[in-house]
């Protein structure tokens, strides 16, 4: 399909969009907000009003056979994912998904094969695919400055918050009945949607997954290894429940001639080290992150560019993050 202008509906006008993702919807060339919905009609009416958008919703299905939306962004928490942009994609609407891409893998199938019949395309949120230090460490890879790689390491460590929480103060990343696991889901989901815009799809995985400080219900230590297709390997270790002080954040890529290393959610540079001593490239995290991959499905959607973000690639990690956990959850 192609469109002359993107005319979005937001279903679930969030935290997530009021900064990240909502804001290139209207800012950007041949792309506009026209509707935006939440199920507290208060909340939705404050969220139109405050980013000058015409009308709003506390009805999914409503915005989603409003006439003037032709997009869809879809940025409920992953229980509703699939119900939504499948309702969208019938609707003949674009549907752009927030990730991980949906509760569970056999969801993620779903939407692709609806996707397939309505000719509706498809996209997720994994807006790294279009940030500049990610791209960057792409182009180091790309170019062989690195020699043969080796293999990759993700570390990520995290506080947890929740340790005088009782639930009902938690956040709902912590009930797989609506995250699909804890904030593995959440936050590992970035970290190998990259390693799969680096090197391609996964073929193998295994993993392991434990709750070991009892907080919530979800699992919140993981650890794994994988291989891609491509021939690297990789492993990688979080935790969700560590004290402040070891927080940790990197991502290693080592290959025969140096190695790059950088952080996936927190400020830092990207550091490539080889012979010649240590090179750090600084980069500004821009005003709205997913600007960036918004643009390029815009770019698609008007028939002069391609986005990297799709259901396809979208699925895969989807995969990946199920096979590590599901010992934990059978």
């Amino acid at each position: 399909m192609q469109l002359d202008e993107v005319k979005w509906g937001i279903i679930g006008c969030g935290d997530v969009t009021e900064i990240k993702s909502g804001p290139p919807l209207y800012k950007l060339e041949h792309s506009n907000l026209v509707a935006v919905m939440r199920r507290d009609a208060e909340k939705a009416a404050d969220y139109a009003r405050r980013h000058n958008v015409r009308k709003w919703y506390s009805n999914a299905n409503e915005l989603i056979n409003d006439p003037e939306v032709n997009a869809v962004y879809v940025a409920t928490p992953p229980s509703t994912h699939a119900e939504y942009a499948i309702q969208a994609m019938k609707a003949g609407k674009v549907a752009y998904v927030e990730k991980p891409m949906a509760k569970n893998y056999a969801e993620c199938l779903e939407m692709i094969k609806v996707s397939e019949e309505t000719g509706m395309p498809l996209f997720t949120a994994y807006y790294r695919r279009a940030l500049p230090k990610f791209l960057k460490a792409k182009e180091i890879v790309d170019s062989g400055a690195l020699g043969e790689i080796l293999t990759v390491n993700l570390q990520l460590y995290k506080e947890a918050i929740e340790k005088n929480q009782s639930p009902e103060e938690m956040h709902w990343h912590v009930f797989p009945e609506i995250a699909g696991a804890g904030y593995f889901y959440d936050l590992a989901s970035h970290q190998f949607d990259f390693l799969d815009f680096v090197f391609g799809p996964i073929q193998s995985v295994t993993g392991q997954a434990a709750n070991r400080a009892g907080y919530y219900p979800a699992e919140d230590t993981v650890s794994a290894s994988f291989d891609f297709e491509s021939g690297v390997t990789g492993s990688g270790n979080w935790s969700f429940v560590v004290e402040k002080a070891t927080e940790r954040d990197t991502i290693e890529i080592i290959g025969t001639e140096g190695k790059i290393s950088l952080p996936c959610f927190a400020a830092g540079n990207l550091i490539l080290e080889n012979s010649d001593g240590k090179l750090e490239f600084p980069f500004e995290k821009p005003d709205h992150v997913a600007g960036g991959l918004i643009q390029l499905i815009i770019d698609e959607l008007r028939g002069s560019g391609k986005c990297p973000g799709t259901g396809i690639s979208g699925a895969r990690t989807s995969w990946v993050l199920e096979e590590i956990v599901k010992g934990y959850y059978q």
